[in-house]
């Protein structure tokens, strides 16, 4: 069993999952998101003023840490670098 759980992409940049622990964790990221958008954005929306500053704020620096770290999670787990690709 490979200890990868990605493949770069045949086309374009970036990695495609190749076992379950690859969608395991794209599926543990979307809920995570899910998670922090809900009650920051989603529930305040729909209240008569909306979301504060302070929450979009708070939204905004959460989710870029949580994505930052998702790229470098899923690169780390790649069989082989990330670059451009027209194909074969």
């Amino acid at each position: 069993m490979s200890q990868y759980w990605f493949k770069p992409k045949s086309h374009g940049y970036g990695a495609t999952p190749t076992n379950w622990q690859g969608w395991a964790a794209i599926g543990a990221y979307v809920a995570a998101t899910l998670a922090l958008t809900l009650p920051l954005i989603g529930w305040p929306a729909e209240m008569p003023i909306g979301p504060k500053i302070w929450q979009l704020a708070t939204w905004a620096i959460f989710e870029a840490a949580l994505t930052l770290w998702f790229i470098r999670f899923t690169r780390v787990k790649t069989d082989g670098q990330w670059k451009w690709r027209w194909g074969n």
